[in-house]
């Protein structure tokens, strides 16, 4: 943690290089200050006089009281508060003796921006009162004019207001360097956040997808298989006709799979886009619960398919399937029932029913994947699921869902 003597920051060589760099210009243009600046802007020595201000002559001394108030600026960044004080108590003692109207302010004005520009706005408050109340109440040499000198320590003083200020400006631009940074790195992150969500959304869409497809086609094909298991050798003609069954219904499983494979497939060939079959394939999961042993009964009267968008007659199919297939796997049923109908041009119904064993608690149980598959689909769609005890004992399946997606279909 930063104090108030260190900066706890590490600094590269070419930050400790370019720290060196300014104080060896800051040295430089104050030498240049103390020797040329008065001689060229009064090169009359009458005047020079007159006015108490003698020309300068590079000196050992001289010298000295420059680098004590520049040299020290190779630490600025590394100690600002410390480097700030005594370049500017430097300057303070030096200045009377070296005719502080002529010594330069390079050093403490360089000192006082580092400070504004790493510190706090309070703590760059601070520094620029110190610096303007030396500048301005330090002892001048008094054979001076008193204009003259009156003129020089307003300027100190505005000088140390500048710096102060302009130190501030980059601290202050830096912090909106440093947040927009900080957003641009959360955006980021929730970027990749919410791609992750929609590849695993899209991984459980893909997944439920083919279980539906694979639980109800292997079911058909295990009943029809051990339907020509039993038939085979007193009905061969009825034995038949089940492994017909099971080569078609195989057929038709792979061809589905098949279509989803070449819609994730990459590359130039073009993927096959035709959508899954809709409730006009009802009749079929009529006849896969027949196969079944299950009696079946079918209710379209009531539905309107032309009014019903593709995508919502797609889902309720899968919906129906998933349904029918879990009466098959698990309900022990001997009648079921599948009712569709359209309520009005506003919403469509689907209700499955059974007699078998039933839920046995109106949650879905962990692990059921086919109720679960069914609830998301509804979801997706605006729609509720309910799956509890019918009036026959066992589970009734209703589904309704919006006709109209949007905030106006409640």
């Amino acid at each position: 943690m930063d104090n108030l003597f260190l900066q706890n920051r590490k600094l590269s060589a070419t930050d400790w290089l370019i720290d060196a760099v300014i104080a060896a210009g800051a040295f430089g243009f104050a030498c240049l200050q103390l020797t040329l600046a008065v001689n060229l802007l009064i090169p009359d020595d009458f005047m020079r006089r007159l006015m108490g201000i003698q020309a300068m002559v590079p000196s050992a001394l001289s010298l000295l009281a420059i680098a004590l108030t520049t040299l020290p600026l190779v630490l600025r960044r590394r100690a600002p508060w410390p480097v700030f004080a005594w370049c500017l108590v430097a300057w303070a003692l030096c200045q009377t003796e070296m005719n502080g109207i002529s010594l330069s302010v390079a050093g403490p004005l360089i000192a006082l921006f580092t400070v504004a520009s790493l510190r706090s706005r309070a703590e760059a408050a601070v520094a620029a009162v110190v610096a303007m109340g030396v500048f301005l109440f330090a002892p001048a040499p008094a054979e001076q004019v008193r204009v003259l000198t009156q003129l020089t320590v307003f300027q100190n003083a505005a000088l140390a207001l500048a710096a102060a200020f302009a130190g501030y400006a980059l601290h202050e631009h830096q912090d909106r360097i440093r947040a927009s940074e900080e957003r641009a790195l959360a955006a980021e992150r929730t970027r990749e956040t919410e791609a992750q969500r929609r590849v695993e959304a899209e991984r459980v869409s893909i997944a439920r997808e083919v279980h539906d497809i694979t639980a109800h086609s292997l079911s058909a094909v295990s009943i029809q298989a051990a339907a020509a298991e039993r038939l085979v050798d007193r009905d061969p003609a009825a034995a038949k006709e089940a492994i017909a069954e099971v080569r078609r219904t195989s057929k038709s499983a792979l061809e589905e799979i098949r279509a989803m494979i070449g819609v994730l497939r990459s590359g130039e060939e073009a993927a096959e886009t035709t959508p899954t079959e809709g409730t006009e394939r009802l009749a079929d999961l009529v006849a896969y619960l027949e196969g079944a042993g299950i009696e079946a009964s079918l209710s379209v009267e009531g539905y309107e398919r032309p009014a019903v968008p593709a995508f919502i007659d797609v889902a309720l199919y899968g919906i129906a399937r998933e349904a029918a297939t879990n009466i098959v796997r698990h309900a022990g049923a001997t009648r079921a029932s599948i009712v569709l109908a359209t309520e009005g041009g506003v919403r469509a119904t689907l209700t499955v029913e059974d007699n078998g064993r039933g839920l046995k608690a109106a949650a879905i149980p962990e692990g059921h994947h086919g109720l679960q598959g069914m609830r998301e689909r509804a979801r997706l769609l605006q729609g509720t699921f309910t799956a509890d005890r019918g009036p026959a004992g066992g589970t009734r399946v209703t589904v309704v869902i919006p006709l109209i997606q949007g905030d106006a279909v409640q």
